[in-house]
């Protein structure tokens, strides 16, 4: 053999090989990845030809459904959202060009059909045979009907903000209202001009959105000295307007706590005087350990995309909670500033473990799966997320917050008969002049239904005035009254 007939069989052994390894790399390896992208034609067409299942409300409102249109012989299918903005920040959307978010995210296995066979599932086998796939339904615990109630309470504030309704026995979540919102219908073709916009409409106000909670953590405080046994509701604490801490600390409004008052007076009329003191005397780590039990630190338990939402707790640095041994501003994280920083839906656990006797339920968004036969696939069960505060501090902190609404801060949640418990908050923002507008309640006190709470950005009320009044109508909407 010559030379050159040796060179050119070593090259063509030396090609061979390279294919072989290049087919391996993209066939095995690579394989995952380029099936994965959004932008991959086998993908596009495997997911237009699956119809996907229904997402509905408890009260039987259909929130998203699959329409099927003929394009080339073949049936392709298309979201739909028939409620419109309705639940968007909870529902989310599925498009072909922006991926999925909320319910459609969480649960896309499920409404996809994916979960109904191993591998790769019906989507890919399905499509291949040329057979449509369907997928599941997805029943929600969210009331169509109180969604309604407390997105026109929430926009007659003409504010941003938030609403979160638990069922406080179970964790179910009955409503969460974010504004502003979107319409999911226009994902498909507006997805760039949603992202553009600076008002947020993507975002879930009620999961992801991170507030200063202001004196409704005061409810937390003071579970924490309760609790420890050396406070009672009866102790007193010298009066003032405001007191020294690093700088002056006073109550709003330069508001005089009588001297002396009790702890359960300074909860009701709301004095941060008396609840920098009481944070003082509890102590940063008895406080922190409070947190801790209420769920602070730690993403909610919650069946919805951990990518939108956010832990709860005291911020050290953007992103960065603090630790147990951080130093803290112990009397301005007990009025609930200082750092600290909470969701909607964190502050509704909060309200909700009080009215459920102290316990922590999980909160949970999807009631059920049924398959298109209406045949029950899986049903959620409520699920304890064990005990925050002592049942008999929690008796204590509800005969107080019944005063907040009877007497206090709180009286615009008034419902004639019907016992409301609750309590304000108004925190200062980094926008001068304006505030953080909250408010927290459940009702009826003596056997409660439903935990609100709600949250109104940038006012120049107080959480008395405008969110207190969003809470009445979502719990008159649900409970009637007044």
């Amino acid at each position: 053999m010559n030379a050159r007939i040796g060179r050119l069989l070593l090259a063509l052994a030396l090609a061979y090989v390279v294919l072989i390894a290049t087919t391996s790399y993209w066939q095995l390896w690579a394989a995952p990845s380029l099936d994965a992208r959004r932008d991959n034609p086998r993908l596009v067409f495997r997911q237009l030809a699956i119809d996907r299942g229904r997402i509905l409300s408890s009260d039987g409102r259909i929130l998203a459904e699959s329409v099927g249109h003929t394009a080339n012989g073949r049936t392709i299918y298309r979201r739909r959202y028939p409620s419109g903005s309705l639940a968007s920040a909870v529902v989310g959307y599925a498009s072909i060009g922006a991926s999925e978010a909320g319910v459609e995210r969480a649960q896309d296995d499920v409404l996809s059909g994916a979960s109904l066979n191993l591998g790769d599932g019906p989507g890919l086998i399905g499509t291949l045979a040329g057979r449509t796939v369907r997928g599941d339904d997805v029943v929600l615990t969210l009331s169509a009907r109180l969604q309604e109630a407390a997105t026109r309470a929430l926009r007659r504030t003409h504010h941003r903000g938030a609403v979160v309704a638990i069922e406080p026995s179970t964790g179910r979540v009955l409503a969460m209202v974010t504004l502003p919102t979107f319409d999911p219908n226009l994902v498909d073709n507006g997805f760039a001009t949603l992202l553009s916009r600076r008002d947020g409409v993507l975002l879930n106000r009620a999961t992801q959105g991170l507030y200063p909670p202001g004196s409704t953590f005061k409810v937390v405080t003071a579970a924490a000295a309760l609790d420890g046994g050396t406070i009672t509701a009866d102790t007193t604490f010298p009066g003032g307007s405001c007191i020294t801490v690093f700088r002056p600390l006073c109550n709003a409004s330069g508001e005089v706590a009588p001297n002396p008052n009790s702890l359960a007076d300074a909860l009701v009329q709301s004095y941060n005087t008396t609840f920098a003191r009481v944070g003082q005397q509890v102590g940063r780590s008895a406080l922190y350990d409070e947190l801790l039990r209420f769920g602070f630190g730690s993403l909610p338990p919650f069946d919805y995309p951990t990518a939108q939402m956010t832990s709860s707790g005291v911020y050290t640095a953007p992103g960065r909670l603090a630790g147990r041994g951080t130093q803290l501003d112990v009397a301005r994280v007990a009025i609930g500033q200082g750092g600290l920083l909470v969701t909607p839906l964190q502050m509704a656990e909060v309200v909700a473990a009080i009215a459920n006797g102290g316990t922590m339920m999980a909160p949970h968004i999807v009631d059920r799966i049924r398959d298109r036969s209406g045949r029950l696939v899986v049903a959620t069960v409520p699920q304890s997320l064990g005990r925050a505060v002592s049942a008999t501090t929690a008796a204590t902190l509800t005969a107080i917050m019944r005063r907040v609404v009877d007497e206090g801060t709180g009286q615009a949640a008034q419902l004639g008969g019907l016992e409301v418990a609750g309590k304000t908050g108004t925190a200062q923002t980094a926008r001068r002049g304006l505030n953080d507008a909250w408010f927290i309640a459940f009702a009826p006190a003596s056997a409660p239904r439903i935990a609100v709470a709600v949250v109104v950005e940038d006012t120049t009320d107080y959480g008395g005035v405008i969110a207190a009044p969003v809470a009445r109508d979502v719990i008159r909407e649900l409970l009637g009254g007044g």
